[in-house]
């Protein structure tokens, strides 16, 4: 199928296709990604993965993968590692070797002194307190630099000791010469360069000068032959800036900059700063931390990648911005794990059983469907015993009106096995329920029994063949819709006393005493969970994370 006749999917992809139909486009198109390695990929990245890998899919064309390293001080190996981790996670391959922008300093500097040689950039000696107030306002044409008119041999001559080290930080910076009369004031003689002593992660100290991420992008994208550059909203009053630097040096071709609507999800921030703080003030255990909106965290916690990609594509791309509701998000967890999950009984808080006319050196296996709606996914046994746990929350002693579980006198069916009724409660010395004496129906393994009507269905496990484990119960991170929007308030104190709750001591299928790592499972009646393998490993046994839960259960009394 040619480019121009396949159906798009959003503006950007009928941009693109109009382009190639009316003959304004040829040659294959080329995106890009080009994420800053000083922290670790969002949500919001996400989108902007499968936009740009999926544009190029689209058209038959290919996706580079660039980090943007022009602040060495908060860029490292660590972050660079985890986000070629994460697009390959998610599913992409990069067309060649990994680019950064780094790679392109030589020319990125040739370039800054063919601007200077044009009389189109001058080294600047204002203090930053002096730039801004030169700047002028959005009301306001800004002041030209005292040094604005330096002659072009004398700022070649100064650009070069800023290279060379002849100046402390901050002490002189490079500026574009434009106009500080733009309404735009991205125009108004932007900073190209400034001096920052600091090692950088690729160079080493080879430089001393950086340039600044408005000069370094369109130039390193135009070094890549880049046809199509996809970038957030906030970057169109930059775009005007994007083309000054292309058309004033010898690029070796001309990018298209298209801006389109970031993600923003309600209960989230998405902000690297406030992630980062959320981090090294202990509010969260690490960037992947499963409450945190990173692809990192999202990872650990069991979300898939097909469940991002489906949710990105679900949300669409456009220019008008808005709000995304985290039920969205959560919605495409459950529909792909509800297909694809393994299907496993978790006890979180075990309250013991005692079947009285079960014998007690008794066992019989018991055969469950791995997921009863996917018969090739195979069967599980389970141990059916004299001695079993059920959950705490599925028996009351004094049930409510329509109560659908176990009470004194009351019959239920333990899930794929046998009808029991609940005939003798036993207390410890403080009067709290230890222990339930039971007795079962031998004649409902897989019917229903004569003469009175189980009243409900509730999951268990045997208490001699289960495996203890520990649930980490995840929720939301915020309890606020917009846990920044008050700036009167500081968003942590917009954070969940209950985004994280530990169980100890529930118990498990047996089966699960190795689980897998490539996929949640389904607790049956009780949501997603996920293998978390580096708490496992520390606490020798497993450590499982909630997913999501079942259903949609946000602020109705989960």
């Amino acid at each position: 199928m040619s480019a121009e006749s396949k159906k798009a999917h959003n503006f950007i992809e009928s941009l693109i296709g109009d382009a190639i139909a009316e003959g304004r486009h040829s040659g294959q198109v080329v995106t890009r990604f080009p994420p800053e390695p000083n922290g670790y990929l969002h949500i919001g990245h996400a989108k902007s993965i499968c936009l740009n890998f999926g544009i190029a899919e689209t058209f038959d064309g290919v996706c580079t993968l660039r980090f943007d390293d022009t602040n060495p001080e908060k860029e490292s190996q660590e972050y660079i590692d985890a986000i070629k981790q994460d697009v390959h996670w998610l599913g992409y391959e990069w067309a060649g070797e990994v680019r950064y922008a780094s790679d392109y300093f030589d020319a990125i500097y040739d370039f800054a002194v063919e601007l200077i040689e044009k009389g189109k950039a001058y080294v600047c000696a204002l203090t930053a307190d002096q730039m801004a107030e030169y700047r002028g306002t959005l009301k306001e044409p800004g002041q030209n630099s005292p040094y604005r008119d330096r002659p072009v041999e004398e700022n070649l001559q100064m650009f070069r000791d800023m290279r060379d080290g002849k100046y402390q930080n901050g002490e002189l910076v490079l500026r574009a010469k434009i106009d500080m009369a733009s309404p735009n004031i991205n125009l108004r003689d932007p900073i190209l360069y400034r001096i920052r002593y600091a090692d950088h992660h690729q160079t080493g100290d080879k430089w001393c000068i950086y340039p600044m991420y408005d000069f370094t992008h369109p130039i390193s994208d135009a070094m890549e032959g880049i046809t199509h550059s996809l970038c957030t909203l906030e970057f169109e009053d930059h775009r005007p800036l994007y083309d000054w630097v292309l058309e004033n040096i010898t690029a070796p071709c001309q990018p298209r900059q298209i801006e389109f609507a970031r993600l923003n999800l309600n209960y989230t921030i998405t902000s690297k700063r406030k992630l980062r703080r959320l981090v090294d003030e202990g509010f969260v255990d690490g960037w992947n931390d499963p409450r945190m909106p990173t692809i990192s965290g999202m990872r650990r916690r069991g979300y898939t990648p097909e469940s991002l990609r489906t949710f990105c594509d679900m949300i669409g791309v456009n220019k008008a911005g808005g709000t995304v509701d985290m039920g969205m998000l959560e919605f495409a967890i459950r529909e792909d794990l509800n297909i694809r999950a393994p299907r496993a009984m978790c006890v979180m808080r075990p309250l013991k059983v005692t079947l009285t006319n079960y014998p007690e050196n008794q066992t019989e296996t018991l055969v469950l469907p791995v997921h009863p709606q996917n018969p090739d996914m195979g069967e599980r046994e389970v141990i059916w015993s004299q001695t079993l746990f059920i959950d705490r929350e599925d028996f009351s002693e004094e049930p409510p009106r329509k109560w659908k579980r176990l009470a004194p006198d009351q019959a239920v069916r333990l899930r794929g096995g046998y009808v029991m009724t609940c005939r003798e409660v036993i207390r410890d010395q403080n009067g709290e329920v230890v222990e339930l004496k039971c007795e079962y129906d031998a004649n409902t393994l897989g019917v229903n029994p004569e003469g009175y009507k189980p009243n409900g269905v509730v999951h268990w496990v045997s208490a001699t063949d289960s495996v203890e484990t520990d649930i980490n119960q995840y929720d939301r991170l915020f309890n606020q819709e917009s846990p920044d929007g008050d700036k009167e308030t500081d968003f942590v104190d917009s954070i969940n006393p209950d985004s994280l709750v530990v169980l100890h001591g529930a118990r498990v299928e047996k089966s699960l005493a190795n689980p897998r790592t490539d996929l949640p499972y389904q607790f049956e009646r009780e949501g997603y969970f996920f293998c978390d393998q580096e708490l496992t490993a520390k606490a020798g046994r497993p450590v499982f994370n909630r997913t999501v839960t079942l259903r949609d259960s946000w602020g109705k009394g989960k």
